[in-house]
């Protein structure tokens, strides 16, 4: 079950703290400022080596009042090192099914960047919880939820790049299930975090009431 019940956390809250930092500390002050602002979902990114100290840190202190992946897994050594670390999912720029196998084999959501739609459905097919429409959000904007979704409507997508305050609403309307968000989340303080935090967790609630009205 626990694949299932992280996949649900995951979709259910929505956004997820897309995390780079130099150190545990700052990686700590992040994790408050987003749990306090209703975001208890962080991906911390495998580009800093210092990933595996940052996601065990964060779950020591806050146990699971969040939910903490590994993110830019590129490979299956980074994989395992990711799960033996803690990681609750993995979330890569590509898709490598070398590492779909290690999140199938230790039952945890993997989101795989994919930038067609042939690429996408191979990962579904493999098993993947989420496409993570990435690098291509960055340049197709909210719309390309909608235009996965046509053909496709059970693919689950993971929107990384190019969210923020304006379009949130949105991604979420077309049809994105989980909204990947760096700069929002992880720049100032934990108070300024955490008002940042509240404001994307009202817009989603918002898009989904008014997605329920229509």
């Amino acid at each position: 079950m626990k694949k299932a019940e992280t996949t649900l956390r995951m979709a259910k809250t929505g956004i997820m703290a897309v995390v780079r930092v130099d150190t545990v500390e700052r990686g700590l002050e992040i994790a408050q400022g987003c749990i306090d602002g209703g975001v208890d979902v962080m991906e911390i990114s495998y580009t800093n080596a210092n990933a595996g100290d940052i996601i065990q840190s964060i779950k020591a202190k806050y146990g699971n009042r969040v939910c903490v992946g590994a993110g830019t897994v590129l490979d299956a050594t980074t994989a395992r090192l990711a799960i033996m670390n803690g990681a609750e999912f993995m979330v890569a720029p590509n898709y490598e099914p070398e590492v779909m196998e290690i999140a199938n084999l230790y039952q945890i959501p993997y989101g795989p960047g994919c930038t067609t739609y042939s690429e996408s459905l191979d990962a579904l097919k493999a098993g993947a919880a989420f496409i993570k429409a990435f690098p291509i959000s960055n340049y197709y904007g909210p719309n390309l939820a909608k235009v996965f979704k046509v053909p496709c409507p059970q693919l689950p997508v993971l929107a990384s790049g190019g969210v923020n305050l304006k379009n949130t609403k949105d991604w979420i309307k077309n049809g994105a299930e989980v909204l990947g968000v760096g700069s929002l989340l992880t720049k100032g303080d934990a108070t300024q975090i955490k008002e940042n935090a509240q404001a994307l967790i009202r817009l989603v609630d918002e898009a989904r009431d008014e997605m329920v009205q229509s």
